[in-house]
């Protein structure tokens, strides 16, 4: 396997240096291991997000929700959001689905998702 790159975008990296150095470091640990999953076909163990043929991932540490995409050179975090944050969001969606489910139909997810590419 070649080099293998975390990339944080933007906002990504302006929400995790927001955070305590403690819990900085313990997410940026939870990518250990991470290369040789993200690089095989099937990351069934994170939930998935799916829109137009795109797939975002998610894992959940502690109150975090860490989002991210497959990158050629690896993984690009996409957002990382305090679980009380994403709580908020579904509550005020009112959607009756799982969390995954929830996010995926709606479109207020995404053009939080997509404020990224900005």
């Amino acid at each position: 396997m070649g080099p293998f790159q975390i990339i944080f975008n933007q906002v990504s990296s302006a929400e995790l240096a927001g955070l305590p150095k403690d819990i900085q470091l313990k997410i940026l640990g939870n990518f250990k291991g991470l290369p040789e999953e993200a690089m095989k076909t099937d990351l069934t163990q994170y939930g998935q997000l799916h829109r137009e043929g795109h797939t975002l991932y998610r894992f959940r540490w502690e109150e975090y929700r860490i989002y991210f995409e497959r990158h050629p050179l690896g993984i690009q975090v996409v957002r990382i959001l305090n679980r009380n944050t994403v709580k908020d969001f579904l509550y005020r969606s009112n959607l009756p689905v799982p969390e995954d489910r929830q996010l995926e139909s709606n479109p207020e997810f995404w053009k939080l998702m997509d404020e990224t590419a900005r």
